[in-house]
């Protein structure tokens, strides 16, 4: 099976990637660290994301996670997608406004909050 991928953002700033260069600050930002069995971090994950609201699984694969965000007033979708890299236990991620050119930092803010609600869980 080819090892799946994920795209790297687009110019506008719309998107995060922990897959971004270093150095496109607008991009980048720190992957999730794990040190659990792949299966519990993958778990602790779902069940973060289970708790938030107006979110659908689209895809669920091995290492792979594709979710949808529905924005509370316009209805906007913003695509998330997880990739597990069981060698460096790194949850590498991209969250990324289907529509638009800016998104006010949300998919940045919305990451940094998944995040901290998987303190201690991974």
């Amino acid at each position: 099976m080819p090892r799946r991928m994920l795209a790297p953002c687009p110019d506008s700033p719309n998107c995060v990637s922990s897959l971004a260069s270093p150095q496109d600050s607008r991009h980048v930002i720190h992957p999730y660290i794990y040190s659990k069995a792949i299966s519990e971090a993958k778990a602790a994950l779902k069940a973060v994301i289970a708790a938030l609201p107006r979110t659908k699984l689209i895809q669920d694969e091995e290492l792979y996670l594709h979710y949808e965000f529905t924005s509370l007033l316009l209805g906007f979708i913003d695509d998330v997608e997880f990739l597990f890299d069981e060698d460096a236990k790194t949850i590498h991620f991209r969250s990324a406004s289907r529509v638009g050119y800016g998104d006010f930092g949300v998919n940045r803010r919305r990451m940094e909050g998944i995040r901290s609600r998987l303190q201690g869980k991974l």
